[in-house]
Formats: C-alpha cells, structure tokens, sequence
C-alpha cells in the first residue's frame, strides 16, 4: 500500500510513524546557526558507532575505560597531524596498561580471566604498533592499528557485563526483549549493512527488532520513506496495516517509546525527556552517529511504534547528542557498524532483501 512521501514539517495520516522526526530536523537546521554553538557541550561529541557501543556497556572498569578513552581522544591530535602529541599519548597509554594490568585482571571472574589475560596481550602489542605508527608519522597503520587495539578493550569491557542490570517493568511482559546484544546483517539491494542492536539499554525495542528480523519480517521490503540527510525509514507491511499483527493475538503489537539516561538504574517508558523535565539530558544511545538505528512512532502517541524504524542520516556535527531534537524523544537501539557507503547509496527505490541475525540470537526472550 503507498503510504505516501513526507517532506519536513509534514506527515500523512496513513503513514503512522516518525511524523515528528521531520519537524525536529527542521528544526534541528534552525539551531545549527552561529549562535547556538555557543551552548554546545565542551569537546567533540563521540560520533564513533563502535565508541557509542563502548561507552554504551552496564559495567564500571576504571583503568580499562580510562584507556580506551585515551585511545579514543587520540583523534583530534591526529587530525591535526600533532605527531609528538599522539606519541606521547601512546606512551602513556602503554605505561597505564603496564601499571594497572594486575588489577585490571582482577576484576574478571575466574572463568573469563584467560579471555581477559589473551585479550590485554593483544592490546598491548597494538600498542607497541600503534607507537611505531605514531613516531614514524603514518596516519594509515596509526589507525588501523588503533581501531584494533580499541576493539580488544571493548571485547574486555564486554566480559565485565554481568546479570542484565535491571527489571522491565510487568506491564511489558507479554513483549520480546533482548537480554543483551545482538548483531544484523541487513542484506539490501545496494549492498549490506551491519548494526550492532543493544538490549543492554532498550530491551524492548531491540528485542521488538530482533524478533521481527527472525520472523522474516522485513525481508522484502522497501524504504518506504526517505530523505537525503534526514532519515531512511522502512518495516511498513504490506497491505492495510500500519504495522506487526501478532499471529497469536490477531492484533497490532506495540512498543513502548524506551529511553535509558546516564545515571539511572532502568530506561524510562514512554516519557520524552521534555515529560521528564531533562532538558540537557543526552540519552545512553544517542542520535550522534550516521547510521543510528530509530525506533519510529506516531505524533499522536509514544507507544504506538510496532515495526517501522528508520537509519539516522544526519551529520552528527549538525546534530549534536542533546541539541538535536531527536533525542529524548525517539528511542534509538543500535548503531550500523559497517556498511556506510552502502547507507549512502540507499533511496526510497531501494529496500531490504533479506535480514538476519548473526549474531546474539541467544539473547532474545519471547516474553518475560
């Protein structure tokens, strides 16, 4: 069924969700005028999708954290071409893994102390190429070598993650949850995409996602809405619904808006930080990298979304985590990984062959 083409400010009846996400861009465009920068938080936003899923993890390790945001903070040194600067880094990187190493490794359980023990050898010799990189000037390996040392630290953090961190409340319990992560490959007709989906933060919603992927249910489809620079959205089904008709129930499953902030002990459900009076608030899952996975809903309630989401095509220098309008009030829940040159390919004449779950299957529940 033709849902209809939407434009900013603009949202047909028929197509349910994301109305308000086009008003927020254009507004979005207002605030990214000379003025407003001076408001902007202190520092370069994080708009790594890797470094969001890091930063994004239930656990508390203050030596490991502490050097991968080291690593991470290497960049604007690095775009700059201040050579002695990162190889000082890099120095100070090595000695802060050399000293605390013990009691990095104290913090694993038993169990996992080898996998930790393999996984900090392995940072360490990136390190010893990532130095190497540094005081011969070259950018390439410096990077390559970076991102691998980046991606052992974060398989380490991933091992101090331990029983899901919070309850769902029982009004939920009749919807799928996602009781960790799980990886999807979106196979389109451009090429693939792969998103790293997070229930560590939005159980609901990647468990909603997750489930569908395995259902089928967006095998097929087309991006129904799209705009260049704004958003791609797909998952409207064929035919008259809006949505997922669950099999069983013979109705429409939804899905509550679920945001999780800093600080709190569970995600809050269907509230948008201007209900909750958090207007500087940044969410753990920020719309701050391209390629953020949305969860969409109507403008006429926020827990009508059922199966439509959309991928954030938005500069995140345009849209800074917390200015950006989004935040706060749509619910992201993962983050594409790879694939971003197809993502810039994809139109409204595109759409999804096939989905599926490589990986993390085992993290989804049915029902509580």
């Amino acid at each position: 069924m033709d849902r209809g083409r939407w434009r900013i400010g603009f949202t047909t009846t028929a197509a349910r969700p994301l109305g308000g996400v086009a008003v927020a861009l254009a507004l979005t465009l207002l605030l990214a005028v000379p003025a407003a920068w001076a408001y902007l938080p202190q520092g370069n936003a994080v708009s790594d999708p890797s470094a969001l899923l890091r930063n994004a993890l239930p656990m508390e390790q203050g030596d490991l954290q502490k050097l991968q945001h080291r690593l991470e903070d290497t960049s604007d040194d690095l775009r700059a071409k201040r050579w002695n600067s990162l190889t000082g880094s890099v120095r100070r990187s090595q000695s802060l893994l050399g000293s605390s190493r013990e009691r990095i490794l104290a913090s694993f359980d038993s169990v996992d102390r080898p996998r930790a023990e393999a996984l900090l050898a392995d940072t360490e010799l990136h390190l010893q190429d990532l130095a190497a990189a540094a005081e011969s000037q070259n950018r390439d390996p410096f990077l390559a070598a970076r991102r691998e040392a980046l991606a052992d630290i974060g398989r380490a953090e991933a091992l101090l993650v331990g029983p899901f961190p919070f309850t769902i409340p029982a009004e939920f319990d009749a919807l799928p949850r996602l009781l960790g992560r799980a990886t999807v490959r979106l196979s389109t007709t451009r090429g693939d995409l792969i998103a790293v989906v997070d229930g560590y933060n939005a159980p609901l919603t990647a468990g909603a996602f997750v489930d569908l992927v395995q259902r089928g249910f967006y095998d097929g489809l087309s991006f129904d809405r799209a705009e260049d620079f704004y958003v791609l959205q797909t998952g409207d089904p064929r035919g008259p619904d809006a949505g997922f008709i669950d099999p069983v129930t013979k109705q429409e499953r939804t899905v509550p808006l679920e945001i999780m902030v800093p600080g709190e002990e569970a995600p809050f459900y269907n509230q948008t930080f201007e209900d909750l009076g958090l207007f500087k608030a940044e969410p753990v899952l920020p719309f701050a990298s391209k390629g953020t996975l949305g969860w969409a809903h109507s403008d006429k309630a926020l827990g009508d979304g059922s199966s439509q989401f959309f991928l954030f095509l938005f500069e995140p220098e345009l849209t800074p985590a917390g200015l950006n309008l989004i935040d706060g009030r749509y619910a992201a829940f993962g983050y594409v990984v790879d694939g971003l040159d197809v993502l810039e390919e994809l139109t409204a004449d595109d759409g999804i062959v096939s989905a599926t779950v490589i990986e993390g299957a085992d993290n989804l529940r049915p029902h509580a």
